[in-house]
């Protein structure tokens, strides 16, 4: 009986899945539950809460609904096949992946998820350097003609904005210096301590108003460069395109 996803591949939570399973080489089932489709998928997005979206992962008789857990489940029982190297060969380079993974749920996944979802309300072309004096706020200018419900929430989202590129900042300056002595985060090659980040990571990348945070930090660049070229990202990539963009048959 193969493996089970329910969920959406736009979700980074079974994109994370997806991703462990492609490296695996294990065989599995995709039953799309998606929250969004088409034309309309921004003005839904942004009803979704930013974290926590929708998966179920079935597995013979073990159902799991949290992706870190399904990735040490993926990565633990299919260790013979596919690419081996997930969880490390012993106890001390899974040591050191489980406290990367800890790092990535606790202090990466909550802040890059605030940024996303605060560049997906606020208008592209808006100017997010345009604050007025130390209390924060709109510039007059760039608050003209908005209405107060709606000038309200930007300001929420920018500070939302603010608060979550100052935490990513400081992070992944500590990542850079990892990266320095480590081509991947836990050690020599490419782990779930990796694996974990690249939903969350690729979002801040599409985006140039927050991919600076990636392409300005050497290391993380050279890391990022790398982890995202890998072909079972390519592959939930393609998963990810709306309806619209596939080919036609």
């Amino acid at each position: 009986m193969p493996v089970k996803v329910f969920g959406s591949p736009a979700s980074a939570e079974v994109a994370r899945v997806l991703t462990c399973l492609f490296e695996k080489d294990v065989e599995f089932q995709l039953i799309r539950v998606d929250s969004f489709r088409g034309p309309k998928r921004m003005p839904q997005y942004l009803k979704l809460q930013p974290h926590g979206e929708a998966l179920t992962f079935e597995d013979g008789n073990v159902t799991l609904v949290e992706s870190r857990k399904i990735l040490r489940h993926i990565a633990d029982k299919y260790k013979q096949q596919g690419y081996k190297d997930l969880f490390g060969p012993g106890a001390l380079e899974r040591a050191s992946i489980e406290q990367w993974l800890q790092t990535e749920a606790h202090s990466f996944d909550i802040p890059s998820a605030d940024m996303v979802y605060s560049l997906a309300y606020l208008p592209p072309d808006m100017p997010l350097d345009g604050r007025a004096g130390a209390g924060g706020g709109l510039a007059p200018a760039a608050g003209s003609g908005m209405h107060p419900s709606h000038r309200q929430k930007v300001e929420e989202m920018l500070q939302l904005l603010e608060k979550s590129r100052k935490d990513l900042g400081k992070l992944l300056d500590i990542y850079d210096q990892r990266l320095a002595e480590e081509e991947y985060l836990a050690g020599s090659k490419f782990t779930l301590a990796d694996l974990s980040h690249l939903p969350n990571a690729d979002r801040l990348a599409a985006d140039p108003r927050s991919a600076r945070l990636i392409e300005s930090r050497k290391n993380v660049s050279r890391w990022w460069y790398t982890v995202s070229a890998r072909d079972a990202w390519k592959r939930v990539k393609e998963l990810q395109r709306p309806p619209s963009a596939e080919a036609p048959f």
